[in-house]
């Protein structure tokens, strides 16, 4: 199973922006993705990118999220912007499997599930106002 580890994370103020980093030992033609979750809630997936970096976001975080990949760094990584207080969470990165089960859709809504994929290490954000 390929490492995940993700790192980042910090506390910021209402309106501020983080830039999360992934290492990954994933290989490149996987589709990659980025989600959160809180303490007894359920995880949200938020981005998604594919090997051809092709990316897809959650129709709510659609600009004001950025994720990107350098594969030859090893690396995923997500640029957060306007951050708001609900948004604190542990973010993980991971590996959607179902990208080849499901019709080859590398889509951020996968990781809803956690049987969508593998992943590590989280990191934590923190947004107070």
């Amino acid at each position: 199973q390929e490492r995940l580890v993700a790192s980042g994370g910090n506390s910021v103020k209402s309106g501020g922006s983080l830039r999360l980093s992934c290492e990954t030992s994933a290989h490149t033609r996987y589709c990659l993705g980025w989600f959160r979750q809180t303490p007894g809630n359920a995880r949200e997936g938020i981005a998604s990118i594919d090997a051809d970096c092709k990316t897809t976001y959650r129709s709510a975080l659609k600009g004001r999220f950025t994720v990107s990949r350098d594969d030859a760094e090893n690396a995923l990584y997500l640029e957060m912007n306007a951050l708001k207080t609900e948004e604190t969470a542990m973010y993980h990165c991971a590996v959607i499997m179902t990208y080849f089960t499901a019709g080859y859709k590398c889509q951020p809504e996968d990781l809803d599930n956690a049987s969508s994929g593998y992943w590590g290490q989280g990191t934590q954000v923190t947004v107070s106002s």
